[in-house]
Order: structure tokens, then C-alpha cells, then sequence
């Protein structure tokens, strides 16, 4: 089985394609976070999310395969 990923316990390699596209990390993303119960985190997602988090996330996916969690709100 494949490894999972942080994008709806999808596999790795597809929340790897999900992270290179901005639009769809910045939407997953949002989802992630407002379906954990993580309000805070998801609307500063939506403000932040375009280009700051994404680059973000796309690092962090690739090497240590997770996104950002700072926030635990």
C-alpha cells in the first residue's frame, strides 16, 4: 500500500501533484485545515495561501512529505 500523504489520506505521490499546483494546494489546503478543526489556520490560508504557503507547503511536501503545521488552533 502506498505510503499516505497530508492531502485527505490520499497517497503521497498524488498530494505531491496536488502541492506543485498552486490552485489546488491553496484549495486543498484550506480544506485540510477547516475539516481538522483548525479555523485560525484556514483562514490564514485563505489570505496567505496564493504564493507564501504554497511555496511552503510545495518544500516541506517534497522533503519531510507533510504541510505546514504551525497553527494547532
Amino acid at each position: 500500500m502506498a505510503k499516505k500523504g497530508d492531502y485527505f489520506g490520499l497517497s503521497y505521490i498524488v498530494s505531491v501533484i496536488l502541492a506543485i499546483i498552486p490552485v489546488t494546494a491553496w484549495l486543498c489546503g484550506i480544506i485540510t485545515r477547516f475539516s481538522e478543526g483548525k479555523i485560525l489556520a484556514g483562514i490564514l490560508r485563505i489570505i496567505f495561501g496564493c504564493w507564501i504557503v504554497w511555496l511552503i507547503d510545495l518544500i516541506l511536501m517534497l522533503f519531510q512529505k507533510h504541510i505546514l503545521r504551525i497553527i494547532n488552533c
